[in-house]
This record gives structure tokens, C-alpha cells and sequence, in this order.
């Protein structure tokens, strides 16, 4: 039985499938818990399997932060619906109970990775909504982010240059894969963590949005994510800019950058192949500070200068920045 949003996600998600599987990905590895987006995801993706001739070699994740008490009859829940596909699941346990909610975010990073790593899987699904993306928008735009920040959640990206990650709901609001859900009776387990208001994300959704659309404006999440397309649009502009110019200048042999002409260069491109640099090099950010120095050194002197940063000294003579 197919709507409207089921033809439309099947579509989308297969022609997306169909490319990448035709091409080098060969091992999928999607993560669930027992809300209604993943529960979404998963009856897109069977049904995908099901009515396609592609082989897909799926397992399914889920990682329990046992951070309920119900934790134990959740997993079993969600084993038992993924049995009913005659599908894979891993499922991993963090033992540590008391952390906050970035040290989780970290935690299943780490699993992920490993997961990925010893599984030789290339390429990751999740069930991240438009609702997701509104809201780590908003979280992000508190924190004083910039626009790399605002536009992190995308429809897909390259972790590395190997493994892929998609998320094919990104487009679709909570109230669209809820309509959904329970349309076709899918047994979502519901969480209370998602009205705990401790947890920041819960605020933002269940109390910032709504006032937002009642008193501002109703389509403000339509708006907000039209406005996040053009931004990334014009972001992969800027960065494709940077890493070309960054090309030009480096130093054929040493650790080094041609700083004279950065400095014709707009100051948005100034920092982000000052960043770059660093990044290439030594897998870690410059901080604000340290840009910033680094920038009024190159437009505003011409004599040598010496910045300690981290156990590294970076250096600016009449032409190159480098380190020692």
C-alpha cells in the first residue's frame, strides 16, 4: 500500500541507493532508536528491499544509553520489530550511566566509528527529520556558531573519503512522518526523555518553536530551512574558493603558506585558509584568538613575527607563514 509520502520517500531514497550501490558502496549500516523518524526509515527501507532487485547488505544499529528504566524492554521491542523484516541489528550498551548530553553525543561517535571500522561498512543512514535540522540550528546559533556551524545537518556528506552518511528524511517535518506512522500502525515505543526540559533540544521543540510559530510567523520552519539551503549553497561556494586558493599558495615541499596573497583576499577567505592550513597539517582548529593574531600580523605589518600555539611556534616572515 503506498501514499503520497511513501512513494515520495522510496523514490528519493532509492534512486539514491541505486547510485551508490551501483558504484563502490557495497555495506550499509543504519541508526535507529524507537521513535517515530527511525521507525519511518525503516519501513522506507524495507520496502526498498522488498520491491527492488538491488541486493542491499543492511544491519541495523541502536545504541541503548540505558538513561531509562524501560531501556531493557525497548531493545527487546525494537528486536523483535527488526526480526519481523528478517533484518540484522547490533545493538551496543553504554555502560556509564551519569553524562551529559554531549559526552553521549561523543559516545556513540566512538561507537559508530567502531562499528564501521571492524564491520567495513561505507556508508551510514539515519532518520534525522526537518525538525532535526530546524533544532540543531537553533542549538548551534546559541553557541555563537558560524555559517559551517548552521548548515552542519545536511541531506548527505562524505565523513572521510571512504564512508558516506544519508539522511533521506531530512526534508520531512514531525508531523508529516507521524501522519505516516500512524497511517501504516507502526509500533512506536515513546521515549520520555523527549519531554524531559533539561535537555536543551526538548525546550527548542516543544516550547521556543511553537511560540515562534503561533506569534511570529507560521511557516517559520519551511523558512528557516529555505534559508539554510541558500546558506549551504553559498557556503560550498566559499569553502570551494578557500581550498583552491589554498592549493596555489601552499609551499611545493615544507609546511608553508605564500601569506601575500592571502592578503588580497577577503577576510571570510583570510581566516578559512588560515584554518584550513592548520587543519591539513596537524588535524586540529586554530582558536578565534589565534586567527585573529595571525590575520592582523599579515595586513597590517611587514616584519617578522613569532606566535607560540599549542607547542608549536608559527611563524611569519616577509613571505611565508610555517611552523616550527
Amino acid at each position: 500500500m503506498y501514499i503520497y509520502l511513501n512513494k515520495k520517500f522510496t523514490e528519493s531514497t532509492k534512486y539514491s541507493l541505486n547510485h551508490i550501490i551501483q558504484t563502490k558502496h557495497k555495506h550499509i549500516s543504519i541508526l535507529i532508536s524507537g521513535g517515530q523518524d527511525s521507525l519511518c526509515l525503516i519501513k522506507i527501507i524495507e520496502d526498498i528491499k522488498k520491491n527492488s532487485s538491488i541486493s542491499l547488505n543492511i544491519q541495523y544499529i541502536y545504541i541503548d544509553h540505558q538513561w531509562r528504566r524501560d531501556s531493557k524492554k525497548q531493545i527487546k521491542h525494537i528486536i523483535n520489530y527488526i526480526k519481523s523484516y528478517n533484518s540484522m541489528i547490533t545493538i551496543y550498551e553504554i555502560k556509564q550511566l551519569f553524562y551529559s548530553e554531549a559526552q553521549a553525543r561523543k559516545l556513540r561517535y566512538q561507537i559508530i566509528n567502531y562499528h564501521i571500522y571492524h564491520d567495513n561498512n561505507n556508508l551510514i543512514i539515519t532518520g534525522h527529520s526537518l525538525t532535526d535540522k530546524i533544532e540543531t540550528f537553533f542549538n548551534n546559533l546559541f553557541r555563537g556558531t558560524s555559517i559551517d556551524g548552521a548548515t552542519s545537518l545536511t541531506r548527505s556528506r562524505y565523513i572521510n573519503n571512504k564512508i558516506k552518511i544519508i539522511r533521506p528524511l531530512l526534508n520531512l517535518n514531525r508531523y508529516d512522518i507521524q501522519w505516516f506512522c500512524r497511517h501504516f500502525c507502526l509500533p512506536i515505543w515513546s521515549d520520555s526523555t523527549n519531554i524531559e526540559y533539561t535537555i536543551k533540544r526538548n525546550r527548542i521543540r516543544h516550547e521556543l518553536i511553537p511560540y515562534l510559530k503561533n506569534y511570529f510567523f507560521a511557516k517559520i520552519e519551511s523558512n528557516i530551512n529555505q534559508f539554510l539551503n541558500i546558506s549551504l549553497i553559498e557556503n560550498e561556494y566559499i569553502k570551494q574558493n578557500t581550498i583552491k586558493i589554498y592549493l596555489y599558495i601552499r609551499h611545493q615541499y615544507k609546511i608553508a603558506i605564500n601569506y601575500k596573497i592571502i592578503k588580497s583576499q577577503h577576510i571570510a577567505i583570510q581566516k578559512r585558509i588560515i584554518q584550513l592550513f592548520y587543519f591539513h597539517h596537524f588535524n586540529l582548529f586554530l582558536t578565534k584568538t589565534i586567527i585573529k593574531k595571525i590575520i592582523f600580523f599579515i595586513n597590517n605589518t611587514s616584519c617578522n613575527h613569532k606566535i607560540l600555539y599549542n607547542n608549536k611556534t608559527i611563524c611569519l616572515n616577509e613571505t611565508w607563514i610555517y611552523f616550527i
